[in-house]
């Protein structure tokens, strides 16, 4: 089969088979709220579980970057339990994150922005304490910055730095509450061997990585 037809919300989508349904329904130009999810990662990490979708004949809703696509599925975005996972898991994403955009590189182009505005969901959780992240912020390089208060864990900048780049620098360190995307025993992104790279920048989806305005 050289081509799998589906459909999102009553629209016919086309795709070719073993697509992701997340990025099936992307390409197709149907919004799923996303963080996490990288294309060529097989199987994918699911971490953020903002991307609930409901699939007739399958009786809870699932994560879309955990399905592929199949011939005549029937996939819906929304419904009531749909809307709840994704609120809850975008609060609780919320409370632990620094809300400070005026002041963020990536104000007016940031996926949390986009989330919000798509579904209606206040960036300041109503239901949940907000638990303030103050980790410093890396200023050691002159073209790539690092603030982890704005960093929501999806791990996009450590798939380039590994995969891509084949550079190995950043990664995930701590746990719980205090996990952050760090170099090796916290050194300066300075004394990295980045040299001029700075492509984590161009994936981080909330300004987390920015390229600091001189």
């Amino acid at each position: 089969m050289s081509e799998v037809n589906f459909s999102i919300d009553g629209k016919t989508v086309h795709a070719a088979p073993g697509t992701s349904l997340l990025f099936a329904a992307l390409d197709a130009g149907v919004f799923i709220p996303h963080l996490c999810a990288i294309r060529e990662q097989n199987p994918p990490s699911g971490g953020c579980r903002l991307c609930w979708v409901e699939i007739e004949g399958m009786a809870e809703p699932v994560p879309s970057c955990s399905q592929t696509v199949r011939e005549a599925m029937v996939v819906r975005t929304r419904s009531p339990a749909v809307d709840r996972l994704v609120r809850a898991g975008f609060e609780m994403l919320m409370s632990v994150h620094r809300l400070d955009c005026k002041q963020c590189p990536a104000n007016r182009r940031c996926a949390l922005q986009d989330i919000a505005r798509a579904r209606k969901l206040p960036l300041k959780p109503k239901h949940l304490a907000k638990i303030e992240p103050d980790f410093p912020i890396d200023l050691s390089r002159a073209e790539l910055a690092l603030n982890p208060n704005h960093c929501v864990l999806c791990g996009q900048c450590i798939h380039v730095c590994r995969d891509l780049v084949k550079k190995d620098i950043l990664a995930f360190a701590f746990r719980g509450l205090k996990t952050v995307i760090s170099t090796f025993d916290a050194q300066p992104l300075a004394e990295q061997d980045c040299g001029t790279c700075t492509r984590c920048a161009d994936v981080c989806p909330v300004g987390a990585l920015y390229r600091p305005t001189k």
